[in-house]
């Protein structure tokens, strides 16, 4: 089985408006579950990697095998997969997804680092003079996190876009920092925006319309350039943030109305995130290990 570009959702069991999504009012959990599964088999344009099996942590080690074995799940599903960094074995990512014809969206994580912002940018470079890139994220919401200023960032991204000209360059980070910061926004071939209604705390009534109205705010800032969905995604578990309940029946329903919309309307998304990584806790509080499509034994969640 491989992925199938042409997506078709016919929708029968619901009726479906473009910014309110599918009504779900008369879908009972059984057919949710059904719809949902319906709506993975038809696969997506893109999903974030997740690299870390449970007991593992960012800065072990990952092996070429482990990567592997991921890719090979995720590729029936996926047009495209998104990696985060270029080191520590997130280098097989972009590696494994080309031997398997995955098209790569490849980040550099930057940070306050300086050593390691190097050796991320000359992973980077690597990695797209190897035909494993074909868009460059150079930095992931370093900006929000305040750890670089934004002429260190420009400094990255020129310095990038200046060693791999025949690949798209851009940054990652949430949606209305590009109105923020058109310098940035400038320096960018494509404008690369995460959109989570959830930490808004959007109630699932409204997220979608809620998720629309920040592609097209990020859309504005770019001024014509094209805009990429790089997260945007539902927690199964945890606690609740105001009105965005983290449960099953609403990751569900925002996964199948973020995919039908941004099919039907041909926007470029990255569905945050494949897999459940347990380690992901701490500033996001415990829904930070229920963001996957798959739980942390790689089965599909529903």
């Amino acid at each position: 089985m491989s992925y199938r570009k042409e997506r078709e959702f016919l929708l029968e069991v619901a009726d479906y408006s473009k910014e309110n999504g599918i009504d779900f009012k008369d879908c009972s959990l059984r057919n949710l579950k059904t719809l949902w599964r319906e709506t993975l088999e038809k696969g997506m344009h893109g999903i974030c990697f997740s690299m870390y099996e449970d007991g593992q942590n960012p800065g072990d080690t990952i092996t070429e095998e482990q990567v592997e074995r991921r890719i090979e799940i995720l590729k029936p599903y996926v047009g495209w997969i998104r990696s985060f960094s270029c080191t520590e074995g997130n280098e097989f990512v972009p590696r494994m997804a080309k031997k398997h014809g995955i098209k790569t969206l490849v980040g550099a994580w930057l940070g306050d680092d300086k050593e390691k912002n190097e050796e991320e940018i000359e992973g980077l470079i690597q990695l797209a003079k190897e035909g494993c890139v074909d868009i460059a994220a150079v930095g992931n919401e370093v900006l929000y996190r305040n750890e670089l200023t934004e002429e260190e960032l420009l400094e990255y991204i020129y310095r990038v876009k200046y060693a791999i000209p025949d690949v798209e360059v851009g940054y990652v980070d949430a949606y209305y920092e590009f109105s923020h910061r058109p310098a940035i926004t400038n320096a960018c071939d494509v404008i690369l925006s995460n959109c989570y209604p959830y930490w808004e705390a959007c109630t699932q009534e409204y997220a979608l319309a809620h998720m629309q109205s920040m592609y097209y705010a990020a859309k504005e800032a770019g001024e014509g350039k094209k805009v990429i969905i790089t997260e945007t995604g539902w927690p199964s578990e945890g606690g609740s943030l105001g009105g965005a309940i983290s449960n099953a029946e609403n990751a569900m329903k925002y996964f199948i109305n973020s995919q039908v919309w941004s099919a039907k309307e041909n926007i470029e998304m990255f569905y945050f995130s494949s897999f459940d990584e347990s380690w992901k806790v701490g500033a996001e509080g415990d829904v930070g290990a229920y963001w996957g499509l798959w739980d942390k034994n790689e089965n599909p969640k529903f």
